[in-house]
């Protein structure tokens, strides 16, 4: 009975090396994604000079978005495969976060960036704010406000599991 126990737990601990389908999946649409912000850049370069001030600002949140889910993607990628599935050995272009972010801080800075992008998406709103009802400028308020909140929520219960860590490891057992 303990060979099959073992033989269960060595195949479900092998499972997680399904997990590199989904990075290197997501590693290809954060490919597709810089083609598409290249085009958009392009776009922006070309007409550049003919653009209004108020334009120009939201084809640049909208290039400031796009950074940002990007930089998302990556941070899911490289903290979900050094969390749940290997760590990464040594190398030289090593990023200094690597191995520091747990899945509670991972949800954090995820929640921060969607409240980031969030931020400039009702920005964009605003300034063009009379292309949306008012009923919709209410709306996208409450949902960003709903995503703030979310956000607070996640660093608040990440910060008292850290202090919980914290006081466990300072207790003498």
């Amino acid at each position: 009975m303990k060979r099959l126990e073992l033989a269960i737990e060595s195949i479900i601990l092998a499972s997680r090396w399904l997990l590199v389908v989904f990075y290197l999946g997501l590693g290809l649409a954060l490919a597709i994604y810089a083609l598409s912000f290249a085009k958009k850049l392009y776009e922006f370069i070309t007409k550049v000079m003919v653009l209004g001030d108020t334009d120009t600002i939201l084809k640049i949140l909208g290039l400031i978005d796009a950074a940002l889910v990007a930089s998302l993607v990556v941070m899911v990628i490289i903290s979900g495969y050094e969390n749940f599935v290997s760590r990464f050995d040594e190398h030289d272009g090593k990023v200094h976060w690597l191995g520091t972010i747990d899945v509670g801080s991972l949800k954090v800075k995820v929640a921060s960036t969607i409240v980031a992008i969030s931020s400039i998406h009702l920005l964009q709103v605003f300034l063009n704010s009379s292309s949306y009802s008012t009923e919709q400028l209410m709306w996208l308020t409450i949902i960003h406000l709903t995503f703030v909140l979310s956000a607070l929520m996640l660093a608040y219960i990440d910060r008292l599991m850290g202090h919980g860590k914290d006081d466990k490891s300072a207790s003498p057992d």
